[in-house]
């Protein structure tokens, strides 16, 4: 019985551990994976780096986006956010 206890302390830390960190971590990446399968020809995206586009084709793990100024060939992973939801649903305030 004394030897459980001992070792209580170690597997309380590691299911915090696992609570607080990794699991966390596995939802982010699911619900990521999920966004990018997601992604289709047409939607307003904006890349990690800042750049805003359209997406005009896609691929397994390309894709090539339409600027003001060309296009241009990147990884999925890239992609910030899609906004093409978000400008439909956002009423426009004309003065």
């Amino acid at each position: 019985m004394e030897n459980y206890m001992t070792f209580l302390p170690y597997v309380a830390m590691i299911a915090v551990f696992y609570f607080l960190m990794i699991k966390p971590q596995q939802n982010r990446a699911k619900k990521e994976r999920a966004f990018e399968t997601g992604l289709k020809v047409g939607d307003k995206i904006i890349t990690k780096s800042g750049i805003h586009g359209k997406i005009s084709e896609l691929a397994d793990t390309t894709i090539v986006i339409e600027t003001m100024s060309g296009k241009l060939k990147m990884e999925r992973s890239a992609i910030s956010m899609e906004m093409s939801s978000k400008l439909n649903a956002s009423p426009i305030i004309k003065k």
